[in-house]
């Protein structure tokens, strides 16, 4: 009975991630309609004022200074900042106009009387750049009260204050996903405009953007299977091309589309090798299924497509029509980034690109490594702080970075970083030679080809060709791309008789978009597929052996079979015949990625083995996100389905009511649900009535997966003992069981690993690169000693008393929102900060202890190994 009560209490002890809520917020987690937006920044009363530096963390040596206070129902809320050529700084009010003053000095506040208010007339910038003699400013006009858009404000009269307002392109935009920032381009002759995609051009992407764009125009959806649109009807209207980055003159005449294919981008920057890179955003209704994709780094390369699609359309890294995150970061909300350059910091310092995360309350620095023709990157939380709505940030002409807090009528702070250590400030040298080696060959190779892009060279084809093999994924791209703007006539023969299979998968993608038209993008009623290319595309495929191609290529070309059938429709019955035969040997694999592909393809060919296959697969998963994606590509298989695998599939779905999502999750598993039950014939209607109509027993995350511990004697596991028995137990682990042990000990519920988990604690993708056994065991059994500032919660004490503890997720005006259990990303309450007596952060972390209580010894140095190899069977740990 003792043994069955301690064992009790440490699942008990499991399923509070975080500390106790206060009472008053029970039961606001779910199902809340979305609250209106406040119309003024409210009054500075209890907590609702700037964060106190107090509430804010930085590096050893790095110094924050609040120097102003916005007075929020005067100046508004600040969201953008940029310099002139005096070193002048300019603020914008997301709902207002524009501030100019000069930086303070050293050690000196901001003073009220100081902040000018610029007569200007112009309101919602978002974006701001002083260029070519004029301030460019991106509009996004949340209340219509002027068009938004790319304006240039020049100084009409020598007074030194901008006043002639010119519109110079006009874009359909009014949301958070709208007109951002503008940049100069590398060469100093141009400009780049960043824009969310809601930011619609007025005359159209196709229409108002000329035939010179990099990005070739041929954009589709290319989903097998019919896509699944947000949930709660976030963007179901906004197709691709999505977000997009333009490059235009300075008079804004020749606008063309450079990169496509973001969620909401707000700010970028140009390094020294004038590379661009920005920071996306999330889609957090998405957190824990497949399709959910992590704010991140890009590297924005010309004609790149980078996958962002409404819905359950989201495309994975893997997909090789289009190119990877630079740097996968988290959830949160991106907005300003700056490089570090002209810093008076230290060289690490200077060189690193910063990204500002607004809800999480971050400022990540993060390093950037050349690798090949792009880069690898690494990050550190530079700035933190709870609540800290990270707005924008700036370098000043006096080598300090100058930051804002604001947006959405929250009170607004302007902070100043300096850096008072005592390693060198020296501005970094810049070492050019006239060879060219390595990393700088290869990104002279990806930009020879991009010359390329937008336009019709008779050697482009000759040039990029050999190319379409290379191991850098950017130049194999780059060349793709350059061959998609050529004529038609000079390559389709070439394509279709090309023997080296990566070259051959890259030309075949390239003549799939160029001769079909997606479906869901097609304008003419009347248009008829291209059978003809349809069949020589597939023949071509058909003729290679599956069994020998490598990881790389068979991802390719079972993603290429899927946007062929897509935009051709089905060909003859032999050949569906002869695509499964081909592919069916090969399911399932050993690894998500092609086990996804293919059971989206063999389930969409009603291949007979698809239903057998897939639920297995299911109940193989480790973790919801794969079953998650297995069940939605065998939503409409009809074919193949016994007694016993409908049962094993009505199942699931009383399981699954069980996980937990982003708020748009129960919609995604009731609409693969409703797509599921559509495919059953009357008979199995029949048959399976009562367990249709069966309602899900209620469990949570943690009792989930606590069913194999009932009847352990839990073990207090100590750092010594554990960390003693790593040191020699570390070969001959068990991939299997670590995998196995990963899952059961629900660390999944919290932590991303590969593709998939949670994202509400650090991802563990790369432990291997950052902890030995020793230190992640510490991690484990002491997670308050060194909390992972990325999720560190805070401690909210009200007026009346009351407190409660949770990560920030979001703001509004006066309140802030806070995810009050790790364990559902939807369990969220919020807070009026003017009723909030004291913010501050916590010093215990959202982890709980004892997590390895119910584990025995092997199993926890095989979730070490599986951990620490990064999920990798072939590790040494496990030979």
């Amino acid at each position: 009975m003792k043994r069955l009560l301690f064992t009790s209490l440490i699942l008990s002890a499991l399923a509070l991630p975080c500390s106790l809520m206060a009472q008053d917020a029970k039961g606001k987690g779910k199902g809340k309609a979305k609250p209106k937006r406040p119309d003024a920044v409210g009054p500075a009363i209890g907590a609702n004022v700037a964060t106190p530096v107090t509430n804010i963390k930085t590096l050893p040596d790095f110094k924050v200074e609040l120097l102003y206070s916005v007075p929020g129902g005067e100046q508004g809320s600040w969201v953008n900042l940029c310099t002139d050529d005096q070193g002048r700084i300019y603020a914008s009010d997301q709902y207002g106009g524009l501030y100019r003053f000069a930086a303070p000095a050293a050690g000196q506040p901001l003073k009220p009387t100081d902040v000018q208010k610029l007569p200007t007339d112009i309101r919602g910038v978002n974006g701001m750049l002083f260029a070519f003699g004029a301030l460019y400013v991106g509009v996004n006009d949340y209340e219509k009260k002027i068009p938004s858009g790319l304006y240039r404000i020049t100084d009409s009269n020598s007074d030194e204050i901008p006043d002639k307002v010119e519109m110079l392109r006009e874009f359909d935009a009014s949301s958070d996903h709208g007109v951002h920032a503008i940049l100069k381009t590398p060469d100093g002759k141009g400009l780049y405009l960043i824009t969310g995609n809601n930011a619609v051009l007025k005359e159209g992407p196709v229409a108002g953007t000329p035939a010179s764009s990099p990005v070739a125009k041929l954009w589709g959806d290319d989903h097998l299977l019919p896509r699944m649109p947000d949930g709660r009807g976030h963007n179901r209207h906004v197709m691709a091309p999505g977000g997009i980055i333009y490059r235009l003159d300075p008079e804004g005449k020749k606008m063309e589309i450079f990169a496509s294919g973001f969620r909401n981008i707000f700010d970028g920057g140009v390094n020294r090798d004038g590379e661009l890179f920005t920071y996306d955003a999330d889609m957090e209704y998405d957190f824990n299924t497949s399709w959910y994709r992590p704010t991140r780094i890009n590297h924005v390369v010309s004609g790149g497509e980078y996958g962002w699609r409404n819905g359950a359309g989201k495309y994975p890294e893997f997909y090789y029509d289009n190119l990877p995150a630079t740097l996968n970061i988290g959830p949160g909300s991106p907005t300003g980034c700056t490089f570090g350059y002209g810093a008076k910091f230290p060289a690490k310092y200077q060189n690193a690109f910063y990204a500002l995360d607004w809800s999480w309350g971050k400022i990540y620095a993060v390093h950037l490594t050349p690798n090949g023709s792009t880069y690898t990157a690494t990050k550190e939380e530079f700035v933190t702080g709870g609540p800290l709505p990270v707005s924008d940030a700036i370098i000043g002409q006096d080598g300090a970075m100058y930051f804002t807090i604001g947006g959405r009528r929250v009170q607004s702070g302007l902070y100043r970083v300096s850096y008072v250590g005592k390693e060198s400030t020296e501005p970094m040298t810049i070492v050019r030679t006239s060879s060219i080696g390595g990393e700088e060959s290869d990104r002279h190779t990806r930009r020879s080809l991009e010359a390329l892009h937008g336009k019709q060279d008779p050697k482009a084809v000759a040039t990029a060709w050999p190319h379409l093999s290379s191991t850098d994924r950017y130049i194999r791209a780059a060349a793709r791309t350059a061959l998609e703007h050529q004529p038609l006539a000079e390559w389709q023969d070439k394509t279709l008789a090309e023997t080296n299979v990566t070259a051959q998968l890259e030309a075949l993608l390239a003549l799939t978009r160029r001769t079909g038209v997606c479906s869901t993008h097609r304008t003419d009623p009347s248009y008829l597929p291209d059978a003809k290319s349809r069949d020589a595309i597939l023949a071509a495929l058909l003729k290679h052996d599956f069994a020998k191609l490598t990881p790389e290529q068979r991802l390719g070309y079972v993603r290429l079979i899927g946007i062929v059938l897509h935009r051709f429709g089905n060909p003859d019955d032999a050949t569906v015949a002869a695509i499964i035969a081909k592919l069916d040997p090969a399911y399932p694999a050993d690894n998500f990625e092609l086990n996804w592909l293919l059971t989206e393809t063999l389930a969409y060919l009603q291949a007979p083995s698809a239903a057998a296959k897939g639920m297995a697969l299911i109940a193989a998963a480790e973790s919801q996100e794969p079953q998650m994606e297995y069940a939605r590509s065998l939503r409409f298989l009809k074919a193949g389905w016994t007694p016993e695998l409908r049962t094993q599939q009505l199942e699931w779905f009383l399981k699954a009511a069980n996980y937990k999502g982003g708020s748009s999750f129960d919609k995604f598993i009731e609409f693969i649900r409703n797509d599921t039950l559509s495919t059953f014939t009357d008979a199995e209607k029949t048959q399976f009535a009562e367990l249709i109509a069966k309602k899900p027993e209620r469990k949570s995350a943690i009792e989930n997966v606590g069913a194999m511990f009932v009847g352990r004697t839990p073990t207090m596991w100590t750092l010594e003992e554990l960390s003693a028995a790593a040191k020699t137990g570390m070969k001959g682990r068990s991939y299997d069981n670590g995998r196995k042990m990963f899952s059961a000990a629900a660390c999944y519920t919290c932590h991303r690993f590969g593709n998939a988990g949670g994202m509400t604690g650090p991802d563990l993708t790369g432990a291997g690169g950052r902890y030995s056994p020793h230190d992640l065991l510490d991690q484990i059994i002491n997670p308050s000693n060194v909390i992972n500032e990325q999720f560190a919660p805070i401690v909210v004490t009200k007026n009346d008393g009351s407190i409660m503890t949770g990560v920030v997720v979001n703001l509004s005006g006066d309140g802030v929102t806070l995810n009050t259990d790790l364990t559902d990303p939807n369990q969220r309450v919020n807070v009026d900060r003017k009723e909030v007596k004291s913010i501050e952060l916590s010093k215990v972390s959202p982890m709980p202890p004892m997590l390895l209580a119910m584990l025995k010894k092997d199993e926890i140095l095989d979730i070490l190994a599986y951990v620490l190899s990064g999920g990798n069977k072939e590790h040494a740990m496990f030979n």
